[in-house]
């Protein structure tokens, strides 16, 4: 065999031998990859934060005999990570409709609603017998927000990041707050000298 030929066959035996592996996991395990937020975060704060909320007293007393509309406002990142609020946002509001005990409207949508209304009153194409008229969407009750911060602090190899959650239910037509409650995680991250 010629030279030219055992360089293409070692170079094929090395990078085969650096393939990637990718397996799926539980998406409900806990995720140790980092100290930097993670799925685990996402989903301990989505459930504690629900909880809480189903669990107050004013809150049962606002949802007993209906299902207020609630506003959900993104929750604003006060970290120095970068991390999608709008999913930890989505994971509550989902599991807030879920209970059964609220409505809610998306203002993240109201435009896209509008072009639609705008369309549907102004355009030959539509029946206006069934087009949806303008002024008759509802509004709010309360609004839901809250604020991630986090804390980190590093000492050589190790690691420690505090994250806290603060979320507020506040009615709109009084301005006051109805509930509120915070979460912390603290999670803690050594790295060993060689990589193992």
């Amino acid at each position: 065999m010629n030279k030219g030929l055992w360089a293409v066959l070692g170079l094929t035996v090395l990078l085969g031998g650096c393939a990637n592996k990718v397996t799926y996991g539980d998406a409900q395990g806990v995720e140790t990859v980092t100290a930097d937020f993670g799925s685990t975060d996402l989903q301990k704060i989505a459930a504690d934060m629900v909880d809480s909320m189903m669990m107050s007293g004013s809150v049962a007393a606002i949802t007993h005999d209906k299902r207020p509309i609630v506003f959900v406002e993104r929750i604003k990142n006060k970290t120095s990570e970068h991390i999608d609020t709008e999913s930890i946002t989505d994971s509550i509001s989902t599991k807030m409709l879920n209970s059964g005990k609220f409505r809610f409207v998306d203002m993240d949508r109201v435009e896209s609603v509008r072009q639609q209304l705008k369309f549907q009153n102004n355009d030959e194409l539509v029946d206006q017998n069934s087009a949806i008229q303008f002024g008759k969407m509802v509004g709010a009750q309360y609004m839901l927000y809250g604020n991630l911060s986090s804390i980190v602090k590093n000492a050589g190899s190790d690691k420690d990041v505090y994250y806290k959650m603060t979320m507020r239910l506040m009615d709109l037509k009084t301005g006051l707050i109805e509930w509120a409650d915070e979460t912390e995680i603290r999670k803690q991250e050594q790295k060993s000298l060689f990589g193992l």
